[in-house]
């Protein structure tokens, strides 16, 4: 049987420039009210978006205990050793509070309009294979940094500030290949309902689970982060967002609470992060914050 860290839980930040003071009163929420993580999509080329780890830091700077991280950074603008730099830098600013969310680049256009270049379809999997290794390299080393790799080359590379505590990787992933290279290499995995719905993630553990395993890791290891887009039906007015599916419920605080205990139970689903969708959004970030969070937590821990 195949055992579960305890849960984490988190909500998104929106770094859209309409309303700049919206990312902090959302982090703000997070940090008074227990929440676990505050991550931050992190998309250049759109330009309604602050960028996002300018953003990080500034929200760094206000909050005290929330975990902060990037849902996910494009390797494709985001060089390696530069994310390594600006994860660690921030993690030391922040007192060991960062997570480092990379992902291969879902938006080749956007990328591309970016000055950006994707690799061959062939090679984006061992391209992110190495810049994964490069990005711990760097983060371990005391000397001069070297590897020789077919993407990646570095010779006697310096390297700080060190983090300040063990920065977690989430690997932004949604095919086969990119799911075993978490399982191999990473500390976890950010999937979302709206492209992943819960009908595939025992796939999604399976897939996981042999990358781990063939690694010689055993698969608790890895944590299965799930972004749920939704939105909570709040007292008072319906909230019935246009740009529901299926996958992403319309719940009251209730109905909420049961399917992230499901998701838990039986998904093996371990991390949570609140995306609301809709109208009154930040008010819905308090409800779940404050309502959703504490009962998922003693109801998991009411069943151990």
């Amino acid at each position: 049987m195949i055992s579960q860290p305890e849960p984490l839980i988190g909500i998104n930040i929106d770094p859209g420039t309409d309303d700049p003071n919206d990312a902090f009163e959302r982090a703000a929420i997070a940090d008074t009210h227990g929440i676990d993580l505050a991550l931050i999509q992190d998309h250049p080329y759109i330009d309604r978006f602050f960028d996002t780890w300018m953003l990080l830091a500034m929200i760094a700077a206000r909050t005290d205990r929330v975990h902060l991280g990037t849902n996910v950074s494009p390797l494709p603008l985001r060089p390696p050793a530069m994310l390594a730099k600006a994860a660690s830098s921030v993690d030391v600013l922040s007192g060991g509070r960062v997570e480092l969310g990379i992902g291969a680049g879902g938006f080749p256009q956007g990328i591309a309009a970016f000055g950006g270049a994707m690799p061959p379809t062939s090679q984006i999997v061992p391209a992110f294979d190495e810049a994964l290794r490069v990005i711990r390299g760097l983060w371990e080393s005391e000397h001069g940094f070297n590897f020789s790799g077919d993407h990646y080359n570095f010779k006697g590379t310096r390297f700080g500030p060190t983090p300040a505590h063990p920065i977690r990787i989430w690997v932004g992933a949604a095919k086969p290949r990119m799911f075993r290279l978490t399982g191999r290499l990473a500390d976890g995995v950010l999937v979302s309902n709206a492209y992943v719905p819960e009908s595939q993630l025992a796939e999604v553990n399976q897939y996981i689970d042999d990358g781990a395993t063939r690694a010689g890791r055993t698969p608790d290891q890895i944590r299965r982060g799930y972004n749920l887009m939704g939105a909570i039906d709040l007292p008072g007015s319906p909230n019935k967002p246009a740009d529901l599916r299926p996958s992403t419920p319309l719940l009251d605080i209730d109905g909420w609470v049961e399917h992230l205990v499901h998701l838990y139970r039986d998904c093996r689903m371990d991390t949570f992060i609140f995306w609301p969708l809709g109208e009154r959004q930040r008010e819905q970030l308090e409800a779940f914050a404050i309502e959703v969070a504490p009962a998922v937590r003693t109801a998991l821990m009411d069943a151990q």
